[in-house]
């Protein structure tokens, strides 16, 4: 457990702090704030799964690990990461008003507007969008829907990590 905690919460606070001063620095319009690179901070932030196993099994295990144990400590590291991020998350909410999502949905229309849509596709990406910000706002829609933007990468990285450092040859532990 203490390695889950350790390592999630450390992954979890790069994630945020990341993609927060992205966000509070270069605006929801900037490319600190797009999808691409949000995936890409969770990606690089969830290394510290392979290192928590990887120590997890040097230290606690000798060197040598199976890949169940490995892959429960990597979900476990996950899951710490994604509650932090979820904590987070809600928190910047709530200090912005809840804003996050009208200005999402503004910034939408305003990017279609400059592509020039007409007037009627805008109205039904407007309509379209309204319910998704309606739905946003309730946080028993909200919260699954954080948690599964970051727990299937942190899935991804627990699978590659359990199946690399089943591999005692792998990465010595040193001792």
């Amino acid at each position: 457990m203490k390695y889950a905690l350790t390592y999630g919460l450390l992954s979890g606070l790069v994630i945020i702090a990341t993609m927060l001063s992205g966000i509070l620095l270069g605006g929801q319009d900037s490319f600190f704030s797009s999808m691409w690179f949000g995936y890409l901070v969770m990606l690089v932030a969830l290394t510290f799964i392979f290192v928590g196993v990887k120590r997890y099994r040097d230290i606690e295990h000798g060197g040598v690990i199976k890949f169940k144990p490995a892959l429960v400590m990597g979900l476990g590291i996950a899951g710490v990461a994604a509650v932090a991020y979820i904590v987070v998350w809600e928190s910047y909410l709530a200090l912005t008003d809840y804003r996050f999502m009208d200005d999402y949905v503004a910034g939408i229309l305003r990017a279609r507007q400059a592509e020039g849509a007409s007037a009627a596709a805008i109205a039904q990406e407007a309509a379209s969008l309204e319910s998704m910000r309606i739905s946003y706002g309730n946080p028993l829609y909200r919260i699954p829907i954080t948690f599964l933007e970051i727990f299937p990468v942190g899935l991804l990285v627990a699978l590659f990590s359990a199946s690399l450092l089943r591999n005692p040859n792998l990465l010595p532990a040193t001792r």
